[in-house]
């Protein structure tokens, strides 16, 4: 599978398929932050100081060309909660945590100002357009919000303000070569999809499964009406390139965070 996102700076992959959209996903590199947060840290939330990472913010803006005010940033709880968003909410959580959007894990809006901003550790990143109705969006799924399908929920609220052209791109997360999950995760596996879902996960030991987080949200996409051909995938693993991404699993907790963005280009 060749690479959907291209390395546009050492701190900065870009997805180019969507015409005037920007679908971005930082690195780990080219930042202020010390270790464990070393050095691009855009996160908020994982102690680390919060100059550096406004900083690293900063950075990120620049390269991007879009002001820190025109972000929104939410608190994200692994759930499947969605709010769309307008012009009132830019710089929601920018420059503090506790102003970022409350309990929301995607975000989604028309207006062409804005930049949502989520963080990402091995979670899948999942970013959405319809050009029809100029909507974009982004949503945070890790094996809880895959489970749940805040996939199917963003495109089920799409499709209620009438967008029929949804595009989804699945960005950078731990593959299934990093990821190992239980029997308990494998029961919620089974009950999100409608067909079975066997080619998702192998066992690896007993009561042990290699599970496939992105491959499960693109069916969970396409069961919820979205044509594969309009599904594009990363095949970047977090938890692997240890050089280029921060992860959650691979550094036991104590890590930094990567983010997705999606914003109309100026």
């Amino acid at each position: 599978m060749s690479e959907i996102f291209r390395q546009a700076h050492e701190s900065l992959l870009l997805f180019d398929g969507w015409e005037n959209v920007i679908v971005a996903f930082t690195t780990k590199r080219g930042g202020v932050s010390s270790e464990p947060f070393a050095t691009l840290n855009v996160g908020m939330h994982v102690d680390d100081d919060r100059n550096a990472v406004y900083e690293n913010r900063k950075k990120v803006a620049e390269l991007l060309n879009v002001s820190l005010n025109r972000w929104v940033c939410a608190d994200q709880v692994h759930g499947i909660h969605i709010e769309k968003v307008t012009n009132e909410h830019a710089g929601k959580g920018v420059r503090t945590y506790e102003s970022a959007i409350p309990h929301t894990d995607g975000l989604y809006t028309n207006e062409q100002q804005l930049m949502l901003a989520l963080c990402f550790a091995d979670c899948v990143p999942l970013y959405f357009f319809a050009p029809s109705k100029k909507l974009i969006g982004l949503a945070h799924a890790g094996w809880k919000g895959t489970v749940h399908n805040i996939a199917g929920e963003m495109v089920k609220r799409w499709k209620e303000e009438g967008a029929d052209d949804i595009y989804v791109v699945i960005g950078p997360s731990i593959g299934r070569c990093c990821y190992i999950v239980d029997d308990r995760v494998i029961t919620f596996v089974e009950k999100a999809l409608v067909n079975s879902p066997q080619s998702l996960y192998n066992e690896t030991s007993k009561g042990q499964y290699a599970l496939d987080l992105k491959e499960m949200n693109k069916q969970l996409l396409q069961q919820a009406g979205v044509p594969s051909e309009h599904i594009a995938m990363s095949s970047h693993c977090t938890s692997c390139e240890q050089s280029l991404f921060f992860s959650h699993r691979r550094d036991g907790g104590k890590t930094g965070r990567m983010m997705a963005l999606i914003g109309w280009r100026e």
